[in-house]
């Protein structure tokens, strides 16, 4: 009878992981949830922050990979170093790689976001819901628009980053305890991929590549220093860890800002490693290019996973597994071809997260992409990130133990937050321990 009933538990488990695998940590039966508000972190969790060296609410930050389908809850250790503790397969989200750029474009957003308490959705009618928080201020400056994008349950997608219930439970529950524990702002970050030299060359040839490499500047931050970065937006660019000369303002001109010389001798170590693994790529992948997929391409790949499911229930799969490495010749005729059916279709052009300047698929090839000495100039384009002066002075003190970043990114007024979000007052620093140890 024993044996009768553990194989039943086995087999509700594998039934409730929806579109993940096996390895996947939510494993909760929902049945059995109470309170799915204050729903604890399971006991193996739990366990392993122990292990790590991380208290149950101590500072999280949350970091996604479209690409890769991925979704990881990174947390604050003894060290005051962030390092994963639980990872998740994404199980919907719409569009392709790009950011949202307009409401009803279908696409999920890209870029760095802070979330509060009050993004905290508990009513969700897709069990539980975190609103990301676009737009950002760097989005409102860039004119995106659209509304209500979260991560929530139920694994259906239209501009969202959509899991299973199971997931998302556990994900609302480091949120929670985080913010129960003084944290005042969640950092996430989402990315089209891991921001790796062989995937910046796959991806060389995207009308999306200048927004990508700005990107990378803070993805280069957070790994050098395991700290989500300070971010602020000024000339309608996102700047990383920068000690300013004034205040910034998302749409006016950027103040004089300077690196600290630790930060800056880190991010050059990095760079040199990076332009190595580019060459590196651009001869292993020389005349070929990333075909990313498109939504529908990327369901057909899991279509299977479907089955047994109610029709809202709509896993994406990955672009990974439905993508593919071609040469550039073919990848042009193939865009060409989708672009001509999608305007016949009465729709607009593929790519309709480019930048109408940049458009077309860019056949030169594009310069490595990596952080300078300056750690803000990934490279020349229309959105790339500020100057620093090489002539101003660097202060030695660490940008990363005050918190303008929370007013930065604050997002535009949304129905779905608190009003007072928009512009917060001046606010002691978001992971306040930091300070002690600095």
């Amino acid at each position: 009878m024993r044996i009768r009933h553990l194989a039943y538990v086995s087999l509700m488990a594998l039934t409730l992981a929806g579109c993940n695998d096996a390895l996947d940590t939510a494993s909760v039966d929902l049945s059995t949830v109470k309170n799915k508000v204050e729903q604890p972190l399971p006991s193996h969790i739990l366990a392993d922050m122990t292990k790590k060296g991380m208290d149950r609410n101590s500072p999280i930050m949350i970091r996604i990979f479209k690409e890769e389908g991925a979704m990881e809850i990174l947390k604050a250790n003894q060290s005051n170093r962030f390092e994963v503790i639980a990872d998740y397969k994404i199980c919907a989200w719409s569009g392709r790689l790009g950011p949202k750029v307009k409401e009803g474009d279908r696409q999920a957003p890209e870029g760095f976001y802070m979330l509060t308490p009050a993004n905290l959705n508990p009513n969700s009618k897709y069990y539980l819901a975190i609103n990301t928080g676009f737009p950002n201020r760097y989005d409102a400056a860039n004119g995106r628009t659209g509304a209500d994008l979260m991560i929530h349950g139920a694994c259906s997608s239209s501009g969202c980053y959509s899991m299973t219930d199971q997931q998302v439970l556990e994900i609302y529950a480091f949120a929670r305890d985080a913010f129960k524990g003084g944290q005042k702002a969640v950092q996430l970050e989402a990315f089209p991929f891991r921001m790796t030299a062989e995937n910046m060359w796959k991806h060389r040839l995207s009308p999306n590549i200048d927004f990508w490499k700005m990107l990378k500047v803070g993805y280069d931050n957070f790994e050098v220093t395991k700290r989500p970065p300070e971010v602020e937006v000024c000339e309608k660019k996102y700047v990383f860890n920068q000690q300013a000369s004034g205040p910034f303002n998302a749409s006016g001109k950027c103040p004089v800002m300077t690196t600290p010389p630790a930060l800056q001798m880190a991010l050059s170590t990095y760079d040199k490693q990076y332009q190595a693994d580019y060459a590196t790529a651009t001869k292993k992948f020389d005349g070929m290019a990333w075909y990313d997929p498109t939504e529908a391409e990327r369901k057909a790949v899991v279509a299977k996973q479907r089955k047994g499911h109610d029709l809202a229930y709509a896993p994406t799969g990955t672009a990974l597994a439905a993508g593919k490495m071609m040469k550039v010749a073919d990848l042009e005729s193939m865009m060409s071809n989708q672009s001509a059916q999608q305007i016949a279709r009465g729709g607009t052009a593929i790519a309709p997260t480019a930048n109408p300047a940049t458009a077309s698929i860019r056949v030169a090839t594009a310069a490595p992409a990596g952080p300078t000495a300056t750690a803000q100039q990934p490279a020349a384009g229309p959105l790339i990130a500020a100057n620093v002066p090489a002539n101003v002075p660097i202060p030695t003190a660490n940008p990363m133990t005050s918190g303008p970043a929370i007013g930065a990114l604050a997002y535009a007024p949304n129905p779905a937050v608190e009003t007072a979000q928009t512009e917060p007052a001046k606010k002691p620093p978001f992971w306040k321990f930091w300070a002690k140890s600095e």
